[in-house]
């Protein structure tokens, strides 16, 4: 009995004196992936919004793919928090709800060129907090370091669209 005694608090004691530095780094983690699923929510539904309010083919087209991408997105985001023990959130945060609003309130070419800049903004944000995770060796990493080459493509499709979307307002 005390043999088994001695035995967990010293377990336990090692897992104290261990886990220190790893759970700081999980709580970053899974802080990251928290706000990965309510960005990948918003997306999707930021897509839904420019297929319905988007003024030009591009933007349209634009809106499918980052409602694919983006659903794709958060069901691996959605896995890497469970595996991780995180309770994913279930749709965007208020911030990006606002966002929403203030964008559906849109149409035409105001609504497309409010929404390249934003989708600008956002992709250039996202691909720099992707990044920094995407350095660890976790789920979160592992699911960043997948995730980047997609961002990228956003981005550089939002930055081709915000030439379009100038030249168009002209």
């Amino acid at each position: 009995m005390t043999y088994k005694l001695i035995l967990g608090a010293g377990l336990v004691a090692a897992a104290l004196s261990f886990g220190t530095g790893a759970f700081a780094q999980d709580k970053v983690s899974q802080k990251f992936l928290k706000d990965a699923i309510d960005g990948n929510y918003a997306e999707v539904q930021m897509g839904q919004l420019a297929q319905k309010n988007g003024a030009s083919d591009g933007v349209r087209d634009f809106g499918k793919i980052l409602e694919k991408d983006h659903t794709d997105a958060n069901k691996k985001a959605i896995d890497a928090a469970n595996a991780m023990g995180v309770t994913p959130p279930t749709g965007p945060n208020s911030r990006q709800k606002a966002s929403y609003d203030r964008m559906s309130k849109m149409s035409g070419a105001k609504f497309d060129a409010a929404f390249v800049k934003d989708m600008i903004a956002d992709h250039k944000k996202d691909i720099r907090e992707y990044d920094r995770e995407a350095k660890k060796t976790d789920a979160a990493g592992s699911y960043a370091k997948e995730t980047l080459p997609t961002l990228h493509k956003h981005l550089d499709t939002a930055q081709s669209l915000s030439g379009a979307a100038t030249t168009g307002a002209r």
